[in-house]
């Protein structure tokens, strides 16, 4: 995961190799577009804080990948910039299966599970990232941006006890709205203060990825004053263009990911990142017209055997992708919208039988695995602080569903079991 880190950390930086990439998508998708404006509208302030010493990026990771059975390689399925959900309780699952594996059920190792630090390694890289915003002294406060109604509130929860317990730092809950109504930022230091009179040392996002989190101006208003404050933020708006799948779809193309990686390694480090790549390709028209990258011939064989492939928007959470008749239907009609969606080569991991556990009932079933890595990054100014690979998170969902999350009711927390 280091790896990643410092792609994602090198494309978020390039702000205008993201403007470039994302501007065909950003006008056929307004969620995209609202991000992108977010991101130009506050260039002079990222500047300031660069030109201050006070640049501060946090970011909390997660790399997803299938096995895939025809070729017997992990590929990646997404590369997670915002809200990288379910760290605390995949651990606290790797310590229940290790205590059922201890003699409760025989046959089974503890000692072939892999440790998962992700509940000290999560609330380590916000704490650094706290420390170097330099508001911790002035009584500075970790500020949880949570959607109304949090569902997922216990995976945060252990995040919060942690922060406190480990490192002595608040954490307060605020939706965007919250925000919007009680944030005050100090133009001149850029610092925002919140209704208790604290200043923000930390903007952790776990909400914020969906155009639902945005319901109106007021939201919207919060995410750029955030994104104009001196808080250290996970993530800046250009970390979560980073993670888009439109970036991930255009990394894939020839000498691209070397333009991002530090030269002395970037011929090695590029070969090894792309012995994870599934196919990836563009559905802006031009790069069909030019039929760049085989896209042409890509969604031309999609049409064809469309249960190949996938068709993916700039969505974050789950239940937005394509597959079937659906996405031939959407492949066939073409136009611009399309440079919302990338076209991306469907995973086919190998299917296992197993038994879920869901809201006290269990079930057998044929079923499918995703296994996420998780990566911590706390950068100050020139200097990286920490980047590390942080711990894992096994999603298992029944063969038949198209999609994986668990919040969004797809799948259930599982965990490795390492056989050689």
């Amino acid at each position: 995961m280091p790896l990643f880190n410092t792609l994602v950390d090198a494309v978020a930086a390039d702000e205008s190799y993201l403007e470039a990439t994302l501007r065909p998508a950003a006008a056929q998708d307004a969620f995209t577009g609202r991000l992108l404006g977010c991101l130009l509208a506050t260039r002079a302030q990222r500047a300031a804080l660069r030109d201050a010493g006070r640049e501060v990026v946090l970011g909390i990771h997660r790399s997803d990948y299938m096995l895939d059975a025809p070729s017997g390689k992990f590929l990646q399925v997404e590369l997670n910039t915002i809200a990288s959900s379910f760290g605390c309780l995949s651990a606290l699952m790797t310590r229940l299966h290790g205590y059922m594996a201890s003699g409760r059920i025989s046959g089974l190792d503890a000692s072939r599970l892999p440790p998962n630090p992700t509940l000290e390694h999560i609330p380590d890289a916000i704490a650094a990232a706290a420390a170097a915003s330099g508001h911790v002294a002035a009584g500075g406060v970790v500020v949880m941006v949570v959607q109304p109604g949090e569902r997922n509130a216990y995976d945060q929860q252990w995040i919060q006890l942690q922060l406190w317990e480990r490192h002595r730092l608040r954490t307060l809950r605020m939706t965007l709205a919250d925000i919007a109504a009680g944030g005050q930022l100090d133009a001149a230091s850029g610092t925002l203060t919140l209704p208790g009179g604290q200043p923000a040392a930390v903007f952790y996002f776990r909400a914020g990825y969906t155009p639902a989190d945005y319901p109106g101006e007021a939201e919207w208003a919060a995410r750029e004053l955030i994104e104009r404050s001196n808080a250290a933020k996970c993530p800046t708006v250009a970390y979560q263009l980073a993670g888009t799948k439109k970036v991930q779809q255009d990394l894939a193309g020839p000498g691209v990911l070397e333009r991002f990686l530090p030269q002395a390694t970037a011929a090695a480090d590029a070969a090894l990142l792309r012995e994870f790549f599934a196919g990836l390709w563009s559905l802006d028209p031009a790069d069909l017209a030019a039929d760049a990258g085989g896209a042409a011939a890509a969604v031309a064989d999609a049409i064809s055997r469309p249960e190949a492939y996938v068709l993916k928007p700039q969505r974050e959470g789950g239940g937005n992708n394509l597959y079937g008749e659906e996405l031939r239907a959407a492949l066939q009609k073409g136009g611009e919208e399309l440079s919302a969606y990338i076209l991306m080569q469907r995973i086919l991991p190998p299917v296992n039988r197993s038994v879920l556990v869901r809201n006290g009932q269990w079930q057998e079933a044929d079923t499918l695995s995703e296994l996420g890595i998780y990566g911590t990054f706390v950068r100050h100014n020139g200097s990286v602080l920490l980047s590390r690979t942080s711990g894992h998170l096994v999603r298992t969902k029944t063969a038949t569903s198209n999609e994986g999350g668990v919040a969004a009711g797809f799948a259930v927390l599982d965990s490795p079991y390492l056989l050689e």
